[in-house]
């Protein structure tokens, strides 16, 4: 006879979507209690310091528990959900001995193992030694495991281990205990297979920031002077609505905050004709061989900025800090500001420069079709070169740009407007913007940021140049 028991129910952790993400919030739960799920079906999403994720479920079951509800944000590693394995079973659990006291803690059950496979978790890759454990053997009297013998230890009654294991915890409560000053080695583990929570750090960090307070007596306080209420804080909530900074936004505001105050900005601007490009976009939309493609102002921008590249390649480069080197760089990935409702976001094509025109709108498209579904994924957005930002769409003329994080630089398109410009002598109605060019003035200079600009400019005015640029 078999029954289902605890050793059926799996939990799926908070896996790292990103490099070396810490924590995400969830979002949406697209699963309840009671739902039957299968392997790849996608059970949630969340949102990381990089972009919205969906995560799927890597086995077959039962929804037994969801363990955080919408909106919360929770550590790497963590349980989320818990689901009853469909179709495992255990044997039934034989009778204790006697001489097992009542009181004493019973170690969980390995979970079951599927065969033929190893489930694999997005981040996570597949599971190695972490999941095997040893054999156990027939029930033991008087010795204690590692959690009781350190016990023992701290109390003081006997049950020493010849060599202390090293204490289960996560990364993040390991720097967490770092930065507390708390020996792992000293904490009692409250978590599943003895491993150490949070909670644990905390709790054993408390004393020692009681101490002093115990330590050093208190001041006596001035009989005429009664204490001062704490100031509370509040405000008119039907006249103002305030929005927790987190996810991708708290993310670009710290990348912004650290560009503008590490890298050397310098901005430049040029006014150019773009009334050619215009008629070239209109043409290129009845091409055939550009049907079904995103056909704009954007693309051939795009284009004339990785001609521009390619004729001054010393502007593709990157500031190595530790190293104090400049990293120059033989592939060109092209990132796109795009604004979506978490936030500003910065996916890039992928060697953009080896890209035909087609291709390039084709990548340029799904590449904002993406961004506007939320579904842009961590690995789109890094290793990006350079960047271009469109702040035309939004009617304005230009700008100052800030440089994406580890960039050398970033154009700027302003709003193309009909506006009056002296063409071949005379004055006349003509499309115009503005580009602005912001790079770090590390590793490029004035001239060089000079001749990228204006050659962007120059291909803009006179399209042909694709060509015999190219």
């Amino acid at each position: 006879m078999t029954t289902m028991t605890d050793a059926s129910v799996r939990e799926f952790k908070m896996p790292d979507v990103g490099e070396g993400l810490t924590e995400a919030e969830i979002l949406k739960w697209y699963v309840q209690p009671g739902d039957t799920v299968t392997d790849g079906q996608v059970v949630c999403e969340v949102e990381t310091a990089k972009a919205a994720v969906e995560l799927p479920i890597p086995y077959d079951g039962v929804v037994r528990e969801l363990c955080f509800p919408e909106g919360t944000t929770v550590d790497v590693g963590t349980s989320i959900i818990k689901v009853a394995v469909a179709g495992a079973a255990a044997p039934e659990a034989p009778e204790a001995p006697a001489e097992r006291p009542a009181a004493e803690p019973v170690a969980a059950e390995e979970e079951p193992k599927q065969e033929g496979r190893q489930p694999v978790l997005v981040g996570y890759g597949v599971a190695t030694t972490s999941t095997k454990r040893r054999p156990r053997k027939g029930p033991q009297t008087g010795v204690p495991g590692p959690a009781q013998a350190i016990q023992a230890e701290l109390n003081g009654h006997g049950g020493a281990v010849a060599e202390r294991p090293r204490p289960l915890a996560k990364p993040p409560v390991r720097k967490l205990a770092k930065d507390l000053g708390v020996d792992l080695a000293a904490i009692i583990p409250s978590g599943p297979d003895g491993v150490i929570t949070r909670e644990d750090v905390h709790a054993a960090a408390a004393p020692r920031a009681a101490e002093p307070a115990v330590q050093a007596p208190p001041a006596p306080a001035p009989a005429a002077a009664p204490a001062a209420p704490a100031p509370v804080t509040s405000y008119d909530t039907a006249r103002e609505t305030r929005v927790p900074v987190k996810g991708v936004r708290k993310a670009t505001a710290q990348a912004m905050i650290g560009s503008a105050f590490t890298a050397p900005h310098v901005t430049e601007f040029v006014t150019v004709d773009v009334t050619r490009t215009m008629r070239l976009v209109d043409e290129l939309k009845q091409d055939k061989d550009m049907q079904g493609l995103r056909v704009n102002p954007l693309l051939l921008i795009a284009k004339a900025l990785l001609v521009a590249i390619k004729r001054n390649p010393e502007i593709n480069a990157s500031w190595d800090e530790a190293a104090q080197e400049i990293v120059l760089k033989h592939y060109v990935n092209l990132g796109i500001a795009a604004a979506t409702p978490r936030g500003l976001i910065v996916p890039n094509i992928k060697d953009a420069h080896d890209k035909t025109l087609p291709q390039l709108a084709e990548a340029l498209g799904e590449l904002v079709t993406t961004a506007r579904e939320g579904k842009t994924s961590p690995a789109a957005m890094q290793g990006g070169t350079v960047t271009i930002t469109n702040v035309g769409v939004f009617g304005v003329d230009t700008g100052t740009p800030i440089l994406n994080p580890g960039e050398s630089a970033i154009l700027a398109v302003g709003a193309i407007k009909l506006q009056p410009w002296v063409h071949k002598g005379k004055v006349k109605p003509r499309q115009v913007t503005t580009l602005a060019l912001s790079f770090d003035h590390r590793l490029v200079d004035g001239e060089l940021g000079s001749k990228v600009l204006a050659d962007v400019a120059a291909v803009l005015e006179q399209p042909k140049r694709l060509i015999t640029w190219a």
